[in-house]
């Protein structure tokens, strides 16, 4: 499977556009990361349990997309996004969308 976050694929010809898919995942605060982090706020530097938080959110948004436009049979999904939203006090959703396609052999 290709990603891309342009609308094309370089060298590449798209000859059907399948739809939009996606991939989500809504991710909790968890309270070990929460004390660090807090102290983390008074000297200042990077949340890194934070960080590996989203990025293990984002693997996981991007499975699940890689998963849905499998079932639609692409070769490819472009024009890829990420966003982020609060759900409630403590918790994201971190949602990742594209279209799906597929592309000249």
């Amino acid at each position: 499977m290709i990603f891309s976050t342009t609308e094309t694929v370089p060298g590449r010809e798209i000859i059907a556009i399948l739809g939009v898919v996606t991939g989500n995942i809504v991710q909790s605060k968890h309270i070990g990361r929460d004390i660090m982090a807090s102290l983390k706020g008074i000297v200042g530097g990077e949340l890194k349990g934070y960080t590996e938080m989203f990025n293990e959110a984002r693997s996981q948004a991007m499975a699940r997309l890689e998963a849905d436009a499998t079932t639609l049979g692409a070769d490819a999904v472009v024009g890829i996004r990420f966003t982020t939203s609060a759900i409630m006090d403590g918790s994201c959703e971190l949602l990742v969308f594209g279209t799906a396609v597929t592309l000249q052999p």
